[in-house]
């Protein structure tokens, strides 16, 4: 193919972060969580050979200097067939495996979770591979939820024969909710509502919108001067291909470090329009079906989001599931911190990996074959 699919980034709309020296210690925690379900009713087209949606479920560790530290998403329990939706996923076939609770995880690395050491949970939203068991952590522990969530989601399972929630998530711990538009006073970072949770401009509260019903961000500062951040992205995205490329962040000439095993140090970007949908090098690969977003509309504004925070190189974007980052790691992990991921490179190292999912693909577009399919699922 000739080289003139290549486009040139436009910059990036300004993110309007304020100014702030202060940062937080950001870890990321590999919560031991493992899936793997049908890619085709969550994201669309059906690439050949990905036809599953594989991943962990990522917990934060974020620590402030002056305040308890607080975890944002728990990842899966490790008891998860005690779930309301237990039977369901066996009927469907979903494969699960969890090692360890994030509790369990915390105190192997000197954590006194029992004694109180961690101030809050944060939940990006209520889905269960995010939301771990609660009642690993002391009432000590406050539960922190995003706008929206009580009236939608409580009271939990058995309680609420139709939730997926456990009551035992929320006995005897304060539930705050937080109204990131109100409490921010009409902070915007990017497009999204900002609340600045420790009031010293280290770590934010973003509302994204559209997954769920009260679904959050975080945003973590994680050097000053230079600036740099880990936007902690849970399921407002679940693959890199849903925000990548972008008019902001475009298929290049050449990938490199390769993101295809069989092509060793880096190969053309070519390969990957060969098999993109639209033929784009400035359009994502993916796009949320209906029945997997509470509001597309505003699930694919938010996505959209995710691509003006991408296209800043001092902003490393790890959305929960992120497989292209774990296996191998791409960075350090907890007990290490990630805060000085943008000097080791882990962002550009990162980029562009999701393309290893369409290896197969490729392969069947080089032997003229149809990369992929457009399914049932709108």
């Amino acid at each position: 193919m000739a080289e003139d699919f290549l486009v040139t980034p436009k910059p990036p709309p300004e993110l309007n972060i304020p100014p702030s020296p202060n940062t937080v210690k950001a870890s990321c925690i590999d919560s031991t969580s493992r899936f793997k379900i049908p890619m085709a009713p969550f994201l669309q087209p059906d690439y050949v050979g990905h036809e599953h949606l594989v991943g962990p479920s990522f917990s934060f560790l974020i620590e402030h200097p002056s305040s308890k530290p607080v975890l944002f998403d728990l990842g899966i329990r490790k008891d998860w067939h005690v779930l309301p939706s237990y039977p369901k996923w066996v009927r469907l076939k979903w494969v699960i495996n969890v090692e360890k609770d994030t509790a369990t995880i915390l105190k192997e690395n000197g954590v006194d979770v029992d004694g109180g050491a961690i101030g809050a949970i944060i939940w990006s939203h209520h889905h269960w591979d995010h939301v771990g068991d609660p009642a690993t952590f002391p009432g000590s522990t406050d539960l922190v939820v995003g706008p929206g969530f009580k009236a939608a989601h409580l009271p939990g399972y058995p309680k609420n024969q139709d939730s997926t929630l456990m009551e035992t998530d929320f006995e005897g711990r304060e539930v705050r909710e937080v109204d990131v538009q109100g409490e921010g006073k009409g902070l915007k970072i990017g497009r999204f509502h900002a609340y600045d949770y420790f009031g010293d401009g280290s770590f934010y509260l973003l509302d994204t919108p559209g997954h769920s019903i009260g679904h959050i961000c975080g945003l973590a500062r994680t050097t000053s001067n230079p600036d740099s951040f880990v936007f902690m992205g849970g399921d407002a995205a679940h693959h890199g291909g849903e925000f990548r490329p972008t008019e902001y962040t475009t298929i290049p000439k050449e990938l490199k470090p390769s993101p295809l095993k069989r092509r060793v140090g880096s190969c053309p970007g070519h390969l990957a329009l060969d098999i993109h949908p639209h033929g784009r090098a400035d359009k994502p690969f993916y796009y949320v079906t209906e029945s997997f977003a509470h509001n597309k509309k505003i699930a694919d504004w938010t996505i959209d989001g995710l691509g003006e925070f991408d296209g800043h190189e001092n902003v490393l974007m790890l959305m929960a599931h992120d497989d292209a980052a774990v296996d191998p790691p791409q960075f350090d992990f907890f007990p290490k911190s990630l805060n000085d991921w943008h000097e080791k490179g882990a962002g550009k190292r990162l980029k562009w990996l999701f393309l290893s999912d369409f290896e197969e693909a490729v392969d069947e577009k080089e032997k003229g074959g149809q990369a992929f399919t457009w399914g049932q699922y709108p």
